[in-house]
């Protein structure tokens, strides 16, 4: 609850659905974050920008690199005070080849105040050979699969994947592994494993998820750099769905997380600098509850 030294939490817009309450707050994470209360949040799913130069409309992504992590540094603070002790911050962060240690420097900012518990990587694109699956998947020929950008060099391979940093207060934060699991492509593991009853397995630590094919940039994906709504729901049900009473996603952007947490009927807080993409991801979580009617 907030005190006479502790403003009031007010958010720009706010949507009901449900019981469930989805906030947008405009504004820096750093100063809304200081009038969350602590130990409130049970899961934060979100992406930084990278300080790798993307072409924000309302931030500066090439600071220095020392002020970028002690920026890093800040926030997390934040973070780790309003997490629940069994909480998940589910942190999405790239690089580029020219910058490989980036998402690296961004991990061992966040070593001093919490865990990490999972390093996911998100894949992007991936190329199969039917060889390597054998004959039981019908495969006709090799697949490639899944969206990227070209690098032309003669000394990088394309990027086709981006680290998913699980930290916890912890690290000994439990959580549902099948419910984001796959089924067993041999039956006979369902009885020879106890573990294996339900018929799912641990999908393990890389996760295909491509995103989805759009016609236009400008209008379908108005923000430079977001994550897929689905891999924020992989996030959500990773952790445990029925253990959330309250996300956030202090990079809000253009509400991927608070539009996974709409599909789950998860209530959730989202913080966004920029006016534009606040008001973008009113508009998209309100369809996203419209669809879940």
């Amino acid at each position: 609850m907030a005190t006479s030294s502790q403003p009031a939490l007010l958010p720009t817009y706010e949507l009901t659905h449900r019981g469930s309450r989805y906030r947008l707050f405009h504004g820096d994470c750093l100063a809304w974050l200081s009038r969350f209360p602590s130990a409130s949040v049970d899961l934060v799913v979100t992406s930084p920008p990278y300080n790798l130069g993307v072409a924000y409309r309302s931030y500066s992504d090439d600071r220095p690199r020392e002020e970028y992590l002690a920026w890093v540094a800040s926030w997390i603070r934040e973070l780790a005070r309003v997490l629940t002790p069994s909480g998940s911050l589910f942190l999405n962060v790239g690089s580029k080849p020219t910058d490989p240690w980036a998402a690296i420097d961004v991990a061992l900012a966040v070593r001093p105040f919490l865990h990490l518990q999972n390093t996911l990587h998100w894949v992007k694109s991936i190329a199969i050979d039917r060889d390597a699956v054998g004959t039981a998947a019908g495969l006709t020929r090799d697949l490639a699969v899944g969206h990227y950008k070209p690098i032309n060099s003669r000394r990088f391979v394309n990027d086709c994947h981006e680290f998913v940093f699980h930290f916890t207060p912890t690290g000994r934060s439990p959580l549902d592994r099948e419910a984001v699991g796959v089924a067993y492509q041999d039956a006979s593991n369902v009885g020879r494993w106890r573990a294996a009853a339900g018929g799912r397995r641990c999908r393990g630590n890389t996760w295909f998820l491509p995103y989805e094919t759009i016609q236009s940039r400008d209008r379908d994906r108005p923000h430079p750099a977001t994550f897929p709504v689905r891999l924020a729901e992989f996030c959500a049900r990773l952790h445990g769905v029925s253990r959330v009473r309250r996300a956030l996603d202090p990079f809000l952007g253009l509400g991927h997380t608070m539009q996974a947490c709409a599909r789950l009927g998860l209530p959730c807080d989202g913080i966004e600098m920029d006016e534009g993409y606040l008001t973008e991801a009113r508009d998209r979580v309100a369809e996203e509850l419209t669809r879940s009617a």
